[in-house]
C-alpha cells in the first residue's frame, strides 16, 4: 500500500489558520476530483480538529516564534488523509470521551461534541507523538456522491 502525498501546506497558527487552510483543502480536493461526500466530510473534520489545536495547543496570548502547523493531503486506495502536524503541547484526542447526549435542549451545553461528529464522519482517526510533534490522522473512506 503506497501512500501518496498531493500536497503540503504550512501555517503559523493564528486567528486565519483555519480559514486559510479550509481553502487551501477546498482547492486541492477540487483539483483532485475527489467525490463531494469525501470532501465534505475531510473538511468538516479538518475544521474541528484544526480549531482545537489552534485554540488549545497555540492560544494566542501566548504565541511564541517557530509555532508551526503543517498539513498534508494524502492518499492510497480508497482513503484520503489530511494530516495535521504541529510543534504545541502533546495532546492525544483520540483517548478522550465525547460529551454525554441530552435529552432536551435545555440541558444542552456548547462544545464536546466534535470528537463524536469526526468519529461519525471518519473511518479512523490516529494519533501519534513524534519528536516533539503531534500528527493526528484524519482518514475517510473515498464515498462516490450516491447520485452520480
Amino acid at each position: 500500500m503506497t501512500m501518496q502525498t498531493y500536497a503540503t501546506l504550512s501555517l503559523v497558527p493564528g486567528p486565519d489558520t483555519v480559514p486559510l487552510a479550509l481553502h487551501w483543502l477546498d482547492d486541492v480536493v477540487a483539483t483532485l476530483g475527489w467525490p463531494p461526500r469525501t470532501s465534505f466530510k475531510l473538511r468538516l473534520c479538518l475544521d474541528e480538529a484544526l480549531t482545537n489545536v489552534v485554540m488549545y495547543g497555540f492560544p494566542q496570548d501566548q504565541a511564541k516564534p517557530g509555532d508551526e502547523i503543517a498539513l498534508s493531503i494524502l492518499g492510497h486506495d480508497e482513503q484520503r488523509i489530511v494530516e495535521i502536524l504541529d510543534n504545541g503541547p502533546a495532546y492525544d484526542p483520540t483517548h478522550n470521551q465525547p460529551a454525554d447526549l441530552v435529552d432536551t435542549l435545555s440541558e444542552a451545553k456548547i462544545g464536546g461534541h466534535g470528537l463524536r461528529l469526526m468519529r461519525h464522519f471518519l473511518q479512523d482517526i490516529q494519533y501519534q507523538r513524534i519528536e516533539g510533534r503531534n500528527r493526528l490522522r484524519l482518514i475517510a473512506a473515498d464515498e462516490p456522491d450516491p447520485t452520480s
